[in-house]
This record gives C-alpha cells, sequence and structure tokens, in this order.
C-alpha cells in the first residue's frame, strides 16, 4: 500500500495512470460500440475518456522544463548515437508540450482564438518526431548487443558444447531464422531494452492514425495505449527496468 501511494504521489504516476485509465476507456467503448444497448455505457466511457484526457494535460504543464533538463543532460552522453537521438527526442518532447499546452488552455478558454487543428498537427508530428528517436535509440541498442553477441560467438565457438553459445550459432543456420532466434535471445536477457521497445512502438499508433501515415481505428489505439501505459507504469515501479540513458 505504501508503495502505491508513493507511486501516486509522482506526477509520473499520476499521468500513467490516468493514461492507462484513459485508453482503456477508448479501447472498451470501441469493442462495445455497436450493441444497441450499451449506448449509455459508450457514452460514459466516452466521457471518462475525455476527463482523463484533460486532465492529463493539465499534469503535463510542467513536463517542458523537465524535458529541456532531460536534453541538456543527454548532450553529455559519451556515445554519438544516443547522445543525438535522446536529445532530438527531448526538444521535440519539450515542443510538443507547448503545444499541448496551448490546446490546454484553448479547452478551458483562456485562449480562445487559436488555430486548433494547426497547434494539433505541430503537437501530433513533434510527439511523432521524439518516438522515432527513441527507437532510433534502441535500434542502435539491439544493434550493438546484436555485433556483441557475435563477436561473442566467434570468440566462444570453439565451446559450442555451451548451450548457450548453440543458440547464438544458430544465426549461421542462416536468414531471416537466424537473425531473429538471436534477437529473441538479447531482448530476453534485456528486459530494459525490451520494454522500451514495447512502449515506443505501442506509442506510435497515435501519431501514424492522426498524421495520415497508417489509418487504424480506436480498438487498436486503445490497445496499444494501455500496453504503452502498463510498461511506463511497470518501469516508474521499478526503476531497474528502465532503459538507462
Amino acid at each position: 500500500m505504501e508503495g502505491f501511494v508513493e507511486f501516486t504521489n509522482r506526477s509520473q504516476g499520476r499521468d500513467q495512470l490516468f493514461r492507462a485509465t484513459q485508453y482503456t476507456c477508448m479501447l472498451l467503448s470501441y469493442l462495445i460500440e455497436r450493441k444497441a444497448d450499451k449506448k449509455k455505457l459508450v457514452m460514459k466511457l466516452k466521457q471518462l475518456e475525455s476527463s482523463m484526457s484533460s486532465g492529463r494535460k493539465m499534469f503535463r504543464l510542467g513536463n517542458m522544463v523537465h524535458a529541456l533538463v532531460a536534453a541538456r543532460r543527454t548532450t553529455q552522453l559519451p556515445d554519438a548515437v544516443p547522445r543525438l537521438c535522446l536529445t532530438a527526442s527531448n526538444v521535440t518532447r519539450a515542443l510538443y508540450f507547448v503545444c499541448d499546452a496551448v490546446l490546454w488552455l484553448n479547452s478551458i478558454g483562456l485562449h480562445p482564438d487559436i488555430n486548433k487543428p494547426k497547434w494539433r498537427s505541430w503537437a501530433t508530428k513533434c510527439y511523432y518526431f521524439s518516438i522515432l528517436m527513441n527507437l532510433a535509440r534502441d535500434w542502435y541498442e539491439v544493434s550493438w548487443r546484436l555485433e556483441q553477441a557475435v563477436q561473442e560467438k566467434k570468440k566462444k565457438e570453439n565451446f559450442s558444447g555451451d548451450r548457450h553459445y548453440q543458440e547464438l550459432g544458430c544465426v549461421r543456420c542462416g536468414g531471416t531464422h537466424g537473425f531473429l532466434l538471436l534477437l529473441f535471445q538479447i531482448l530476453k536477457r534485456h528486459p530494459p531494452l525490451l520494454l522500451d521497445l514495447v512502449k515506443n512502438l505501442c506509442d506510435l499508433s497515435g501519431p501514424l492514425d492522426t498524421l495520415g501515415i497508417y489509418k487504424t481505428n480506436p480498438g487498436v489505439i486503445g490497445f496499444c495505449g494501455v500496453l504503452s501505459s502498463l510498461v511506463g507504469i511497470l518501469t516508474l515501479a521499478s526503476p531497474h527496468l528502465k532503459l538507462k540513458q
């Protein structure tokens, strides 16, 4: 219980809980919207989804500063690729929070004259680019570990009786199967990398749909949002599962 209280006292924890609720409502309303006797429930779910979205916007008002501080910190990373990817991700995330704050001010009537479609488009593009940069960093980590695994296999190829190196050696079996098997083994041994990759891939569904790059439906977006939120909650509750910068 104390752990839950500590978690919910953190702004990121509250945001993730609101986010999980928001996308759960989206998923449930999509699944039952065609049932004639569930119209009132669908309406309530959509109202709750809207309330969660508005609440999250208010929680995120200070996140622009956090993103800029994170960008300054990532500029000090020794490795060039993570430094570039994470800094670009944090800067565009800060821009996203600026757009998000403007949209929130509009929603409560303090800034009624803005061009909402334009600001919403800017926000989505910033969010989309930030996710792409995170995925580029993830793929760099995966590629580096793949290279390390292959080098390790070559060094230990004389010990092919070892089960671990037999599995790595299957990459020699050729093509896609060997690559996928090696990739599976790497992600299995590095849960933070796996979780970060899953979260970023799930987060892509929303902006891809909004920008018209890959149209989907609220059910897919809701499911991906719930899964991404659960990963976010897990990494907040268990910091050792969060991919280190």
